[in-house]
Formats: structure tokens, sequence, C-alpha cells
């Protein structure tokens, strides 16, 4: 696999793609579509959500925000999600329900997206009793039967088994087609190479139906699967319209259940597809409110007043165990460096790992390259990720080094922080000067007092704290010979 030799956005290089990345990465903690295809941007740079290659991005395309979009590219896009949809029901009305259900089956799992909370990037589609119990909705509420819908998502109120995974994979199957122009273009612009593969279930608009495609897309380097890319500013954790918000403002409990009854979801369920007004009252609603509807950022960094108060709390505690205190104190650095760190660091996430019985936690960032010193590192000590390892101890021993040591291979990269309260002691900078010599592995350290200058600069806005890692580096190494 070969990539254009390129310049991106004036900071990250493209070269080669290694097309073992993958297999021989199984350390890699999260590996992602851009790493794969050596594409080092940072994700606010890009505009579409970065995918994982082992898991789905836990985030789904909410419809309403295409309908409030300023653009008439997202409008038209909903305007052919809701067409398509609503060809369902002049299908089931015209006697043809078994292919509406067989349409309607079809668009309910879209896995070449990569969305949801599958471990596997994979899903399974709705059953054809589900499928009808959606049908039937045209033919027994009048205003769906006179007019269709106007926002699909509905369907979530009246028919149990429709979630927001089911609503992002129908709106992503109905207009398929447009995001395998927008996958092209994207990969394009960024020289990811591309091959001729087959995708599914794709609708044709013109014949209102679904089906197979050839063209050329980037594709999963375990399995070929075609992958397809959504963009940002479509995704949400929950639709604007969902059930849980309807429920908890809208729906009318008192009416549903008598006094000492259990409210379930059925009952609710039931109620709406006999009481149509109640649901059009809370859809007209949320369109009043529609300003207060924006797409979820897969990160936001925490606000500067929160950055001075985990630190403050980081302070006050003490080392050791005593009162849960290492649990406390790998909480609140690992919600402060995510933020210190962005936009340079994406971050992978936190992970725990045991050797010989002792729980070690860790912190695990991308390394995005777009920094001098993160190239410097990457050029150097081959860190794909750069693990961050924290100790709430007084001292670090040679037990830790040790343990950090054994996790620094050629996957990951031989570069490691140790995120901890004081500076290391004369023994063990030796055994990492040494580390170093013998091996070529770095190991630095972030000590309190360094935090407390990164997060000054983080609030002062003149220095950006990964200057603060690139400094304990450049100190590190006048230690080494």
């Amino acid at each position: 696999m070969l990539l254009l030799n390129k310049t991106l956005y004036g900071k990250a290089d493209v070269g080669s793609c290694d097309n073992n990345f993958y297999k021989e990465s199984p350390l890699l903690v999260r590996p992602r579509f851009t790493e794969f295809n050596n594409v080092h941007v940072p994700q606010h740079e890009l505009d579409f959500a970065i995918p994982f290659l082992n898991e789905d991005i836990p985030l789904y395309i909410d419809p309403f925000l295409l309908w409030k979009s300023p653009s008439m590219q997202d409008k038209g896009l909903h305007q052919v999600i809701i067409a398509a949809f609503n060809n369902l029901g002049v299908l089931a009305r015209e006697g043809r329900i078994d292919e509406a259900a067989e349409q309607l089956i079809l668009a309910s799992e879209c896995d070449e997206v990569g969305l949801g909370n599958s471990a596997t990037r994979r899903g399974k589609r709705i059953g054809k009793k589900c499928a009808l119990d959606v049908l039937s909705l045209f033919d027994r509420i009048p205003f769906y039967k006179d007019h269709g819908f106007r926002h699909f998502e509905e369907i979530q109120l009246f028919v149990e088994g429709i979630g927001k995974d089911r609503i992002s994979d129908i709106a992503c199957n109905f207009m398929k087609s447009f995001l395998i122009d927008y996958t092209h273009q994207e990969c394009t612009n960024l020289g990811i190479s591309m091959q001729e593969v087959t995708v599914p279930a794709v609708y044709n608009p013109n014949k209102k139906e679904f089906e197979e495609t050839k063209t050329t897309l980037p594709s999963h380097p375990e399995t070929g699967a075609p992958l397809l890319l959504i963009p940002k500013r479509w995704l949400r954790h929950v639709p604007w319209l969902n059930y849980d918000s309807y429920f908890r403002n809208h729906c009318p409990q008192d009416d549903i259940a008598h006094e000492g009854e259990e409210l379930t979801r059925v009952k609710v369920l039931t109620y709406n597809r006999d009481n149509y007004g109640v649901v059009d009252a809370y859809v007209k609603e949320r369109e009043r409110t529609v300003a207060d509807c924006e797409y979820d950022p897969l990160f936001t960094q925490i606000p500067i007043l929160s950055a001075r108060r985990k630190f403050a709390a980081i302070k006050k505690l003490p080392t050791g165990k005593a009162g849960n205190a290492d649990i406390k104190y790998e909480r609140a650095i690992g919600e402060l460096l995510p933020s210190l760190f962005y936009p340079y660091l994406d971050f992978a996430q936190e992970q725990a790992r045991t050797n010989d019985g002792v729980s070690i936690r860790d912190l695990i960032f991308y390394n995005s390259r777009t920094h001098e010193f993160l190239r410097e590192i990457m050029n150097d000590y081959g860190s794909k990720q750069i693990t961050f390892e924290m100790k709430n101890v007084a001292k670090i021993g040679r037990e830790h080094v040790d343990q950090l040591n054994r996790y620094l291979t050629d996957d990951l990269g031989k570069f490691g922080v140790f995120v901890t309260r004081n500076p290391l002691q004369k023994a063990e900078l030796t055994r990492i000067v040494n580390l170093w010599s013998g091996q070529r592995k770095a190991i630095v350290v972030l000590t309190d007092a360094d935090l407390e200058q990164m997060v000054e600069v983080f609030d002062s806005k003149q220095r950006h704290p990964i200057d603060f890692l690139a400094r304990s580096y450049h100190q590190f190494r006048r230690l080494c010979p």
C-alpha cells in the first residue's frame, strides 16, 4: 500500500504506509484508521471522525443535525433520508409489505461506518417482526398515513428495539452513496490508498431500492471490508429526538400507569401509538429549541478553572494508598493531562495492566507528530503511541523503572513518562540513563512542580503545556552520554 509523499496542513509528513503496521502492532491501544495509513493529523484538524480499527466510535449520526444544518447539502441529504423512509410506507400500502420489510432490515445495520458500541465493528440487523412493527405505524397513526414522517427518529417512541444505533444506521444506509463520495474525497486529499471493493446495501433513490456498488474505497487491513468516513458535525451521543427526553419531560406518566402500577417502556410505547398528539407536541417542542441541538465533539478540554481545581486537589493528596489516595491521584491526572496536551496529543484511553500481581495505571496517547518534539521522539524511539504511567508514590523505585522498561517495546515505542510526585533520586536516575545507554530507551518524569507550571501556562495561553514535557526530555538527554 503506497501513499503520496506530501505535507498535511504544513505540519505532518505522509510517507509510505507500512503494510505490516496492523499485524506487527498488536500492542497498540485502540489502533486508528489514520495511524495505519501513516497519516498523522490530530482529530481536531480533520472534518471526519477518525475510525478505530478494532471497535466502534461511541457516537451516532443524528438526522436532526442534518435537518437543522445551514448547509443545503445537509438539508438535501435529510430530505433523501426522509423520502426513502416514507417510501417504505408507500410500498406497504401498495401491498408490497415484504419488500418494504426487507428494505428496512437492510437499512438497520451499517458496519462500514463503525459507529456505536460494538467491540468488533460488526452489528446485527433487526428481525422481520420489528420491521413490521415499524411499518405498521404508516397504517395505525393517521398523521403518518396521510403525510409520512417529518423525522423518522420518531419511531423510537413507538417501537420496542429501536434506539439511537438503529436511527444512525438507517440514516447511514439511506445516504451511503454520499458517504462513499465523501470518503473517497477525504482519502484522496490525505493521500490514503484505496482499492476496489463491493459495498452492500447502497440506496438508489432513482430506483428506490438497495443495490451492491463496486467502487474505490479504503478497506479494513485485516478483514478487507470497506470503510466509510463520517463528518464530525453529524455526530451526537444521543439523538435530539430520543425516548429518555420524551419520557422525562413530555410523557403523561400518570395517565399511562395508575398508582402502584409499574410504568414500563412497553406501556409508554403502546400509549404513544394511540395518542399521537403527545408525541407531536414533543417533536414540535424539540424543533422550537433546535438552537440547543449541537454536535458532540469527540474530545472536550476541561475549563481552566477546573484544571486549577484539579491540580489543587492533586497537591493535597498524600502519597501512597491510604484513603484511596492512589486512585484519586490516577483519576485526577487522567482528567487533567488529556486537556493539557490537547490538541497535540489525541487521548487513546486509560488502561490497567498487571505485572506480577501489581496493578499499574497508564494513560495512552496517539502521537500526532504535529509538534517538533513529537516528531523527534517518533524518529528516535519509534513512538507511535506514548505511555504515561501514573505513580502516587513518595519516590520512584527500581521496580517501577523495571516495569515501565518492560512496557517500552518496538510496538509502542521506546519513550515513556512517569507522572509522579517528586523528582527521581540518584539511583533511579542512574538506572534510566543506563537504559538509554544500553537499549536507547528514554524515560522522563513529570512531577507536581511540572504539573503546576503546565496548569499555569494552560491558563495564560502564553505557551503550550507540551513544552514542559519537551523540557523534561531535554534535561534527561543532557544526563546521557
